[in-house]
């Protein structure tokens, strides 16, 4: 019967060790992907409010220029 050794042993629990933080890692990276881009999304919304805003102004704008 083999047995691993206390090398064998450490160098698994290195391996076990980084595989377990590799999908920790990657799972934060994942949800604080998803977090900023419906943030961007937020954002987009806003800056259309802005514009169509602006849009109407203008228009109300050009309404009064040509009532003149």
């Amino acid at each position: 019967m083999h047995s691993i050794g206390i090398p064998g042993l450490i160098l698994m629990s290195v391996v076990v060790i980084l595989l377990i933080l590799f999908v920790i890692s990657l799972a934060a990276f994942i949800r604080k992907l998803l977090q900023n881009s419906s943030t961007g999304s937020d954002g987009l919304k806003q800056i259309e409010e802005k514009l169509d805003r602006l849009i109407e102004l203008q228009e109300r704008k050009e309404d009064r220029d040509q009532n003149k």
